[in-house]
């Protein structure tokens, strides 16, 4: 068998450890590897070569992707799906292995449709792929955010500041909702969740009455925040899959401008950004796409496409990747509402 691999969509710590993986449980049953340059462009392209287990030696503290990623749609254009069918015959891919989330993984459903076989592996840092409890890169992101908002507590409370801190979220809210709470976050806003500027600064005066002369407001970057909503076309052109770039909303600044006006206390604003996608993977994320990735052969070698490997639980499980794009997964609100127990 020649198994083909990628990686898709925006960089997350822990996919060179499943790229690794995949390699390594591939060649131990006598396949051949050819690594897919740059996610789906690379298939387009014809951008394609073969991998050794020295390919992957010493990659798995590493960071990004040692194939590249990009957010390419081959079904953007009917040329553009000619060419990746063409090279998947040219190359003799008996299968691919697609490490992506929702965008990557709907392109490969729908080459499965024309024939090839797809199995996937989940990452994404906003953790809302359907059907696996965990994604490849969340946990690495959130242990970040959680470091990020300790060191941003100490500058709070020093000058009695309020500070917003966006992180990444477009559709889900994991990211702001484990962070905070792992980081003491003393307000959250989330997109499953609609607030308002009053009721961050209710809360602000509420804190500051009580003695709490700081706050740490952490903020999803496609939050719903009542008073600060922009439509689609405001914020510029869209990807290939139809998403606009959310930094442009400016949220935390925003909402730390207004919090200042509203209540007289002095804000400021940080936007985490791609720090939270750097770095080297934690023990969790290694382990995770080490699972997911041999998991992800295991399933070519038994006949089986079609499927992402999922954890649910602590078991990797397969889950159909129809099943997958058919249904989102929003913060478990119980979470939430947790989480404002601490605010």
């Amino acid at each position: 068998m020649r198994i083909g691999v990628l990686t898709g969509g925006g960089d997350v710590p822990g996919l060179n450890a499943a790229i690794r993986a995949v390699v390594r449980k591939a060649l131990s049953y006598g396949y051949q590897v050819l690594a897919i340059r740059n996610g789906w462009e690379g298939l387009i392209l014809g951008n394609v070569e073969p991998m050794t287990s020295r390919s992957v030696s010493g990659i798995l503290p590493i960071g990004g992707t040692i194939l590249g990623s990009s957010r390419t749609n081959p079904f953007k254009r009917d040329e553009d799906v000619e060419k990746s069918l063409k090279n998947i015959s040219q190359f003799g891919l008996d299968a691919i292995v697609v490490i992506g989330g929702d965008d990557t993984l709907g392109v490969g459903a729908k080459f499965s449709e024309r024939g090839v076989k797809i199995v996937g592996v989940p990452k994404t840092i906003d953790n809302d792929v359907y059907g696996t409890d965990y994604c490849i890169g969340f946990d690495t992101a959130v242990s970040f955010v959680a470091e990020a908002l300790d060191r941003l507590h100490t500058t709070a409370s020093s000058h009695h500041r309020v500070l917003t801190v966006e992180v990444m979220g477009r559709n889900a809210g994991w990211v702001a909702v484990v962070g905070g709470l792992a980081g003491g976050a003393d307000y959250i806003m989330i997109p499953e969740v609609e607030t308002s500027i009053d009721e961050a600064c209710e809360h602000v005066r509420s804190r500051w009455a009580r003695g709490k002369t700081f706050s740490i407001v952490v903020v999803s970057e496609g939050a719903q925040v009542r008073e600060v909503m922009y439509s689609e076309e405001e914020l510029g052109e869209k990807d290939e899959f139809g998403h606009v770039r959310l930094d442009r909303r400016g949220l935390a600044h925003t909402v730390a401008t207004e919090i200042e006006k509203h209540t007289g206390f002095e804000a400021r604003s940080v936007v985490l950004g791609h720090l939270q996608r750097g770095g080297s993977p934690t023990a969790f994320d290694r382990v995770l796409a080490a699972r997911m990735g041999v998991f992800a052969v295991e399933m070519l070698n038994q006949g089986e496409a079609g499927n992402i490997a999922a954890l649910q639980g602590n078991k990797i499980v397969p889950v159909p990747i129809s099943e997958v794009l058919a249904n989102t997964r929003p913060v478990d609100l119980e979470l939430y509402e947790m989480a404002r127990l601490f605010f």
